[in-house]
């Protein structure tokens, strides 16, 4: 298993436990221990594989993610103790290949490598499709937002957000059957790793219901999952 991997983790030990183990597998390992590292790496040479922790100093794993696949279709592997089917499904859906859950052993993560090698490699030979033109709206219900004019307009009327509004609301509306967790919003939005700021996450929630909602106080578009997080209210 002869490859370049970019392992993106802060946590020392398990850097040099999962580095020692693909290299005597073959493979060469260049480490990051932040986002800031990985991004520099990932802009200075080519990976066959990426490696990432979304736990991170600097850059959270799930911004890395996204920046990473503006550029490169390069598999990614996601390494994280948050293993819960949301976690999964939320870095799955920003364009990981993979997710494996910590603690994890080299064997299943060998098994998974190979995996995600051979799956690369075979899509890499196949023709190539046109690309799908990618929505420059989104819609839902009475909700419309406007990727180029940044505008949105809810129940006939135009509504004007702010730019963490706009991101907050774009989020929903891309996965309207998701239920997001106040941490995975905030890893989203904010793009930094969270420590509790549910305060920060109710205002904004609160101001973007006063602007989008008929009743504020009965909300229709943004509904409450009690005890989990929020979700998209479902399509009148």
């Amino acid at each position: 298993m002869s490859m370049r991997i970019l392992l993106v983790e802060d946590d020392v030990e398990i850097s040099a436990l999962v580095t020692e183990h693909l290299e005597r597998e073959g493979c060469e390992v260049q480490a990051a221990l932040d986002g800031e590292e990985a991004l520099a790496e990932l802009a200075s040479r080519e990976f066959d594989l990426v490696l990432l922790d979304l736990m991170l100093p600097k850059r959270s794993g799930m911004e890395v993610l996204r920046l990473l696949r503006e550029t490169s279709l390069v598999p990614v592997l996601i390494l994280s103790a948050k293993g819960s089917d949301l976690d999964k499904a939320l870095g799955l859906g920003l364009g990981a290949d993979d997710y494996l859950s910590k603690p994890f052993s080299m064997i299943e993560l060998t098994a998974r490598v190979q995996a995600a090698i051979r799956r690369a490699t075979r899509y890499a030979g196949a023709p190539a499709a046109a690309p799908a033109p990618a929505p420059r709206s989104l819609r839902h219900g009475e909700l419309e937002l406007d990727l180029d004019t940044y505008s949105v307009r809810a129940r006939g009327q135009e509504a004007q957000l702010t730019a963490k509004e706009f991101q907050l609301l774009k989020l929903f509306l891309t996965y309207p059957s998701r239920v997001f967790t106040k941490e995975q919003i905030y890893q989203s939005i904010w793009e930094e790793d969270y420590y509790g700021n549910e305060n920060v996450i109710n205002v904004h929630i609160r101001r973007l219901r006063e602007k989008i909602e008929a009743d504020p106080s009965s909300p229709i578009f943004i509904r409450t999952v009690w005890g989990i997080g929020y979700k998209l209210g479902e399509r009148p």
